[in-house]
């Protein structure tokens, strides 16, 4: 039997935007590795009546319901006292419960007196099973009624995360009829309305596996998804989906289940033993602080300048002073001077640079908001290319950043610097790996 879940968060703070919903995130993720749907997501202010109204529609359309918050000890954590009264079940007493709070309270504050309101705590439906609560004090509970399975956790997210774990997910898992698997492509240069026009056909005719496009800043997720019995058989209905969209798309996938652009650049650079230096202005050190994110990142970069003003990129970067008077510092040229100034000063095997307009105005040569230069050079060569990035200026930044990563995995793994420019580096100096091992082992960064 297929099972289909709802998730209920309650609390007005997740309503008023003051705190994130991290709590269904992470269970519809489990949910999903054990074969369970999850069709609806619900949030509800600490409010009885609408917290009632809610739990009658999801009762009518799923028949596992998992609320999160509303366990506490305070007057507004009402979730077990509205979800007894939807299923006409009593709040009956838990002296086990209760023994658990009072050793909670006396081993953490034990010069501070529990107040009586905490044991409220350990009211729970008749008949439950009890969900311990070795992270906190407020104690889960699971019934089954009305064709349902009922599941409260508590809403703090690292208590529900181990609660989830280590109380709700064994008592689920004898419900799991299969596994459902996802894989997901990640694609750097072709926008999510180009991705799902090229796609829509496909994905509409889809039951099994299913494809999804996903926006994400500057790039597009592509996520296949199988249900099957076992994981081995889920992974045999993803293969053959994955080759044909690698196949369509091309080398806009960068990787497969991978973290971003930057560690796929990164897992190459490492690989092949290559050092990177960066010189940013448009950018203002975002390339930077991309890859410094990453762990191992010293064994990899360099370092960076952040050369925002044409006194910097001449007298740190040496970039001539004839060509930021003759072209401006928005100019391939310059964009050129600086990736191989970077080079030089910071003795790296490559260098990136990033020149542009961020916005909000065009500069003073009248260089429209969204025109970026990035360029990429190596011992004996420059590429440098030209973007027309639409958008406000963090997305700006955001997508010129990615784009001198994706130069960097282009250019390691043999590709075509542009996709439209039909040029391939096969003969460069350096003999370089294909670095498809590398690629692989981003994912585990």
């Amino acid at each position: 039997m297929s099972h289909t879940a709802e998730l209920i968060a309650v609390g007005t703070e997740l309503l008023l935007g003051n705190i994130a919903n991290t709590d269904a995130q992470m269970i519809s993720q489990g949910l999903s590795g054990i074969g369970i749907n999850v069709f609806y997501h619900t949030v509800v202010g600490d409010n009885p009546e609408r917290l009632r109204a809610a739990v009658e529609i999801a009762k009518r359309r799923a028949d596992i319901l998992i609320t999160t918050g509303g366990l506490g000890p305070t007057c507004d954590d009402l979730t077990k006292n509205v979800l007894a009264a939807a299923f006409g079940k009593k709040l009956v007493f838990d002296e086990a419960s209760a023994q658990r709070i009072r050793a909670y309270f006396q081993k953490l504050h034990a010069r501070r007196p529990m107040t009586e309101n905490n044991l409220q705590q350990a009211m729970l439906p008749e008949g439950c099973t009890v969900l311990s609560n070795d992270w906190g004090t407020a104690p889960g509970c699971a019934f089954e009624a009305e064709g349902v399975r009922v599941v409260m956790l508590p809403g703090p997210p690292r208590e529900c995360r181990e609660m989830f774990t280590h109380r709700a997910l064994p008592y689920l898992q004898n419900l799991a009829d299969g596994t459902i698997l996802s894989r997901s492509l990640r694609i750097f240069g072709m926008g999510e309305s180009a991705v799902e026009s090229l796609l829509r056909d496909r994905m509409n005719a889809m039951t099994n596996p299913t494809l999804a496009p996903y926006a994400k800043e500057g790039e597009v997720e592509l996520r296949i998804t199988a249900k099957a019995p076992v994981e081995a058989q889920a992974r045999d209905l993803i293969a053959p989906v994955e080759a044909e969209l690698r196949a369509l798309l091309g080398d806009v996938v960068y990787g497969a289940d991978v973290p971003s652009i930057q560690a796929v650049a990164f897992a190459l650079l490492e690989a092949q033993g290559l050092t990177l230096g960066a010189a940013e202005s448009c950018t203002g050190g975002l390339v930077a602080k991309c890859i410094t994110d990453l762990p191992g990142a010293s064994g990899v970069f360099k370092g960076g300048v952040v050369s925002y003003t044409n006194e910097v990129k001449h007298g740190v970067l040496g970039v001539p002073r004839e060509l930021l008077d003759q072209f401006g510092a928005v100019s391939p040229q310059v964009a050129e001077a600086m990736a191989r100034g970077a080079r030089r000063v910071l003795g790296a095997d490559l260098a990136v640079s990033t020149t542009g307009v961020a916005g909000p105005d065009p500069d003073d040569r009248g260089n429209p908001v969204g025109l970026v230069y990035v360029a990429l050079a190596g011992p004996d060569f420059c590429h440098v290319r030209e973007l027309h990035l639409g958008g406000v200026r963090e997305s700006i930044r955001i997508r010129a950043a990615g784009s001198a990563f994706d130069l960097i995995r282009r250019y390691l793994t043999g590709l075509d610097l542009n996709e439209s420019d039909g040029r391939r580096f096969a003969d460069r100096p350096t003999p370089l790996r294909t670095g498809l091992a590398a690629l692989d082992q981003a994912k585990d960064l």
